[in-house]
């Protein structure tokens, strides 16, 4: 049988499940008191950075559920917020269920992008703030979501967490192309998303990633 042409994917559903995993495994078991304090460097909450977590990856596989991507810039779900300063979401968990109901919820959203993104025909595009991208790019920007703000909770909790090198620079290679790696991947990331300064590399105040397709623009 002939090998297919189609290029292997960089970062695929399967990635998002990893990172998703990390994440869950990283904070389970926190009592319910330590969900309210700030997030990192993040104006949010520790629970409301969870669920923005959640919301990022439900409307990036949303995406993906139209048949034709490009033709609707945005998917108009109603959109609110628990207070002025927390983040505009479409989903939210039940308090009732507490931070492990939550987790849940990040758990579901991150299967349903991990599905989208694998079952996407690999050339079709999506609408992003950021510009077009494919099923591979949306993939990355979900384990970029997962690893950074799992970071934030976790730096907010004053707890040293690290997730495996190889996603980190899989999500480096794929969204950041431009930003040659320094120190470990994982580092590299932190810095390339405004967490952290580095040696000779002053912390970002704006960054993006570039969610262009491989080979495109």
């Amino acid at each position: 049988m002939p090998e297919s042409a189609e290029p292997q994917a960089l970062v695929s559903g399967s990635h998002v499940r990893q990172a998703v995993a990390h994440c869950v495994n990283a904070l389970t078991g926190l009592p319910a008191a330590h969900w309210n304090g700030r997030a990192g460097s993040l104006e949010w909450t520790r629970r409301e950075t969870l669920e923005h977590l959640a919301d990022d990856l439900f409307t990036y596989a949303l995406r993906f559920g139209l048949a034709q991507p490009m033709d609707v810039p945005r998917v108009p779900l109603r959109v609110s917020r628990d207070r002025p300063q927390g983040p505009a979401n479409v989903i939210f968990g039940d308090e009732e269920a507490g931070p492990e109901g939550l987790l849940t919820v990040v758990q579901a959203c991150g299967g349903l992008l991990a599905i989208a993104v694998d079952t996407a025909p690999p050339t079709v595009l999506a609408p992003h703030v950021f510009g077009a991208s494919d099923p591979e790019g949306f993939a990355a920007m979900g384990v970029v979501e997962t690893l950074v703000h799992t970071h934030d909770i976790a730096q907010g909790l004053q707890r040293a967490w690290e997730p495996p090198q190889d996603l980190s620079e899989r999500v480096l290679v794929r969204l950041f192309p431009d930003v040659p790696i320094a120190g470990t991947p994982w580092s590299t990331l932190l810095w390339a998303t405004g967490r952290i300064e580095m040696p000779d590399r002053p912390r970002r105040t704006n960054w993006r990633w570039h969610g262009a397709p491989r080979g495109g623009s």
